[in-house]
């Protein structure tokens, strides 16, 4: 009898065992968030949210939105140029995040809106007109959202670094101050684009 209930014992102590194990690796969703399928549908839905807003405030360029995707990891191209008549993406390139949002966790990033935090903040920014700084060309951004209206104050701002890589890369790349930083090969395109719109065009940031 004593033989018979270590042996349920154990099976039972097994089978929990191996659920708890197969079930583990779940609970991450590094693969399912970077899926290409994933990343087009939510490009895609925020792409007609943008363009509803438009309808809205014509002020804003109809033909072209720039959506970053906080979701992908950022040595993979995130920053994407979205043609809202053609639906379907016409550039995309690497963008640097804020060190603020940085969580300690792989793909995991959190979100501020508070000065000098050094983070990222979500939501929907007016690209406003360049300038010169220590940067370069830069583009002013003005917050249109709760989560980014600070984004003025604080100094956020569109613009190219020497250290963010033009090629997609299995590392991370190196991190900004809160702004959205790019190589300065994919700034040149994105400038023309910019430099030759008659109206602003919106900046959208998700996660």
């Amino acid at each position: 009898m004593k033989k018979i209930m270590l042996g349920c014992f154990t099976l039972t102590v097994f089978f929990f065992g191996y659920q708890f194990i197969s079930k583990k690796p779940f609970k991450t969703h590094s693969i399912a968030v970077t899926s290409e399928d994933t990343i087009n549908r939510r490009l895609q839905q925020q792409a007609e949210s943008l363009k509803t807003f438009i309808k809205k405030n014509s002020e804003y360029n109809s033909d072209l939105v720039f959506l970053i995707d906080m979701k992908i990891k950022s040595g993979e191209n995130r920053f994407f140029v979205y043609d809202l008549k053609e639906h379907k993406i016409k550039d995309q390139g690497l963008v640097a995040h804020g060190s603020g949002s940085e969580t300690g966790s792989e793909n995991q990033l959190k979100f501020s809106n508070i000065p000098n935090s050094n983070t990222t903040s979500l939501g929907k920014y007016a690209i406003g007109h360049h300038y010169v700084g220590k940067f370069g060309k830069a583009y002013k951004l003005y917050g249109l959202d709760k989560t980014n209206d600070k984004a003025f104050e604080r100094f956020i701002v569109l613009h190219y670094y020497d250290k963010v890589p033009y090629e997609q890369q299995s590392e991370p790349i190196c991190n900004s101050l809160g702004c959205p930083m790019v190589n300065e090969k994919f700034f040149n395109r994105l400038e023309k684009i910019l430099d030759n719109a008659e109206k602003k065009i919106l900046l959208n940031i998700y996660y």
